[in-house]
């Protein structure tokens, strides 16, 4: 018997809001630990091995996303959207395809990255100067299902299940073995600690689908019916893929040219800056979590004033959180970078310019996941993959001459005239306003109305 799980439905503003601020727990705890797990791990390894560590991880997270095919996007909007038209078994199949496409491209991702990375050792003599990048593709395959996991749990309406395992025990365990590291003075190199982390990420990830199965929800895959959910949604994926690919370059591609073009240490300290200036959108990314499904369900389902609220209040409490956070770090930013380690410290300039950006990104709300989800991927993944590959492109030429704070600046630059296009266009096409005007545009609806 087909079964959706109830608890935590009813989509409105104030159990989104319920959410949102459950989302923001977790995220906040999540935020703390991965903190210590860095700062325990770079005090470990030392600059070199750290900044090694930092360049697989990047790589593991950007093809972590091809291998997904789009499915962590696609379950968040199909699911709701199968449901709103009481098609109960078309979202149960959409469920179980994403979690076999998942599985199969990540092993295929896996095997064809540890490919290239072989034969670029052989070419250049040495395979174990490249190993921290052969332990990053180790990593891809965990990484993918754990965002599909979470995804999936996410549209059925779960939210301790969905993000306590990856975001909370998996950053947990890491800080445990890297403390013990810390404290009996075993230094770790970066191979090593991306080993141990894909390792405890792996042992979340049964923890979460035993928690998962106990309580009724669905993440079982299944290829019955593949065939004919890729050919139905294919399409919708390959932009959904597209689009997470290109959000994920945009917050992993500058560390990795920053490492290549300089050195591993030095991307080591941009990394950390970047990190931290990422804290800013805590609350609206731990929004978008949990309304995705319920934007979805809402605009598909033809309530659409409901949306607009939900939206409303995402996008007002991510931006009072980002202009805390900002003021925070704008007094006392250097003490936090020094966490990390002597001279972490230069990275200040860095954090200040891509907190701006962030700024903006928080202001304009949640604009991603209006397009993602209402049916307007394509254009989202125009957008922002121009800005994205013109940004890239720049860095790679900017770099060189000005270092991490041109890399901070051309990614500061290019965020902002994303994200004010990206939000245009949300008020202008689709009807939605996600950004902190959204009440000004609801006022002159209803005026309008009246």
């Amino acid at each position: 018997m087909l079964k959706r799980p109830s608890d935590e439905s009813g989509p409105s503003a104030r159990s989104g809001l319920r959410r949102s601020v459950a989302s923001l727990g977790i995220k906040v705890g999540a935020a703390g630990l991965t903190y210590l797990m860095y700062i325990a791990l770079s005090r470990t390894m030392g600059e070199t091995a750290y900044g090694e560590f930092t360049l697989g991880l990047s790589l593991a997270i950007v093809l972590a996303v091809v291998a997904g095919l789009g499915q962590q996007t696609s379950i968040l909007r199909f699911w709701p959207e199968e449901n709103a038209q009481k098609r109960p078994v078309e979202a149960h199949r959409a469920l179980r395809a994403g979690s076999a496409l998942t599985i199969f491209g990540g092993v295929g991702i896996t095997i064809v990255a540890l490919g290239i990375i072989g034969l670029a050792g052989v070419s250049g003599g040495s395979i174990g100067s490249l190993g921290y990048l052969a332990a990053g593709a180790v990593a891809i395959l965990p990484m993918a299902f754990a965002e599909y996991s979470s995804s999936a749990l996410r549209a059925q309406g779960s939210v301790w299940i969905a993000l306590l395992p990856r975001d909370v025990l998996w950053r947990l365990g890491v800080c445990g073995a890297a403390a013990v590291f810390l404290t009996t003075g075993t230094g770790l190199d970066g191979s090593e600690a991306l080993l141990l982390t894909s390792a405890i990420l792996v042992l979340a990830l049964c923890l979460q689908a035993l928690a998962a199965w106990r309580a009724g929800y669905l993440l079982a895959p299944g290829v019955e019916g593949l065939r004919k959910y890729w050919a139905e949604r294919g399409a919708s994926s390959k932009w959904f893929l597209t689009g997470a690919l290109i959000d994920s370059a945009a917050l992993n591609l500058d560390t990795l040219v920053v490492g290549l073009l300089i050195a591993p240490e030095i991307a080591g300290v941009y990394f950390n800056a970047f990190r931290t200036a990422g804290l800013m959108t805590l609350f609206l990314f731990a929004s978008a979590l949990v309304i995705a499904p319920m934007i979805s369900d809402g605009f598909h389902g033809g309530n659409k004033q409901n949306a607009q609220k939900i939206l409303a209040v995402s996008a007002w409490t991510g931006f009072a959180f980002s202009l805390a956070m900002f003021l925070g770090f704008l007094m006392f930013g250097e003490s936090v970078l020094s966490l990390f380690g002597e001279g972490n410290e230069a990275g200040y300039p860095v954090l200040i310019i891509l907190s701006i950006g962030l700024l903006f990104d928080a202001a304009t709300g949640p604009s991603r996941t209006t397009m993602m989800m209402t049916g307007h991927e394509k254009r989202y993944v125009q957008i922002f993959g121009t800005t994205t590959t013109i940004s890239v492109v720049l860095q790679i030429l900017v770099v060189p001459f000005f270092g991490i704070v041109g890399a901070a600046l051309v990614n500061m630059t290019s965020r902002i005239v994303a994200q004010l296009l990206i939000g245009w266009w949300c008020r202008r096409h689709i009807g939605l306003d996600p950004t902190i005007l959204a009440p000004l545009s609801m006022r002159r609806e209803y005026a309008g109305g009246a």
